[in-house]
């Protein structure tokens, strides 16, 4: 595939990820501070995920100065770095372990191979190459797309009984490594606060986080996509940052989070700690709980660093 035909093609993720924002830019875009259409800015986001957000801000703005990502998972740090690095190897890779799994003749036989490649990737010492091959792989074999790990950092989603997965795409993986390079994305993986160094104090920056959720109540679990819990602590510490870059002349930030005062009115957790910013509500639709009648539509929010008090709704798209 050339570089034209690569740009012909729509980058998006290459990776399913829990809480992935598709299906809100829409109605992010329509709260992106002006400023971003008038000057170059940096743009950084310390917990990129699947990427959603990252791959419309570069086909959105060409005015983009630098970009940096950042997560704390590393296998999904290293698939970034080999996605922009080498595309050529990792759909090699990922066509070989294609072929092989769906020319197996039954679900028995693909689930005994996935359990293989599961405890491949858990227990031996790959490079990036390699782990990001079986990554993607399990990615999109396992059950309902997830990526989760238990207290000892082992990934360990079960098996997803799907009839004819497409474990390669080949133009997103060209389409998105081509963006990647265009801007010659820095990737980071550490803790968010890392990303502070990044800032060019004259230059203006724009964050967007992206944070793993606060549970709605106490079987959402979704927080914990890694070992490491991202607890009430941790999202005030989170807030702390925020405050802190806001202080910064030229710093602007937007972040995404669950609404659980809309389930539990007198929980107001996310009220208070961002008491002095804007927020307002934007309708998503989840689909990760395994009973199918508890998926459906539900209010999220959107915190901006804008001093207006209170919660505005915005109309459902």
């Amino acid at each position: 595939m050339t570089a034209d035909n690569n740009l012909k093609i729509k980058a998006k993720p290459f990776i399913k990820w829990v809480g992935g924002k598709g299906q809100l830019l829409n109605q992010i875009e329509k709260h992106l501070p002006q400023e971003l259409y008038h000057e170059e800015f940096t743009y950084i986001e310390p917990f990129v995920g699947g990427g959603a957000m990252l791959f419309f801000m570069l086909q959105k703005f060409p005015n983009i100065k630098r970009v940096v990502i950042n997560d704390i998972n590393a296998n999904l740090t290293d698939a970034y770095s080999v996605v922009m690095s080498n595309p050529e190897g990792l759909i090699k890779g990922l066509n070989g372990i294609e072929h092989e799994y769906l020319s197996l003749p039954n679900e028995e036989y693909r689930k005994e191979f996935y359990l293989k490649i599961r405890e491949q990737f858990n227990s031996e010492a790959l490079g990036k190459l390699e782990k990001t091959i079986l990554l993607l792989f399990l990615n999109r074999t396992c059950f309902n797309g997830l990526y989760r790990e238990n207290s000892k950092g082992k990934f360990n989603v079960p098996f997803g009984r799907y009839a004819n997965p497409t474990i390669c795409n080949e133009d997103v993986i060209y389409a998105d490594s081509e963006l990647l390079n265009r801007f010659g994305v820095e990737i980071l993986c550490g803790d968010f606060e890392g990303t502070e160094s990044k800032i060019v104090e004259k230059d203006l920056s724009f964050f967007y986080f992206d944070p793993p959720y606060r549970p709605l109540n106490t079987t959402s679990s979704f927080n914990n996509y890694v070992k490491d819990t991202f607890d009430d602590d941790e999202q005030r510490r989170l807030a702390n940052y925020c405050r802190k870059i806001a202080d910064k002349k030229k710093c602007l930030w937007m972040l995404s989070n669950s609404d659980c005062s809309s389930k539990n009115p007198e929980d107001l957790f996310f009220e208070e700690i961002y008491n002095s910013f804007e927020i307002l509500r934007v309708y998503a639709t989840r689909s990760v709980n395994a009973v199918a009648s508890k998926r459906g539509k539900l209010t999220e929010l959107l915190i901006m660093n804008k001093p207006v008090i209170g919660i505005e709704e915005v109309a459902l798209c």
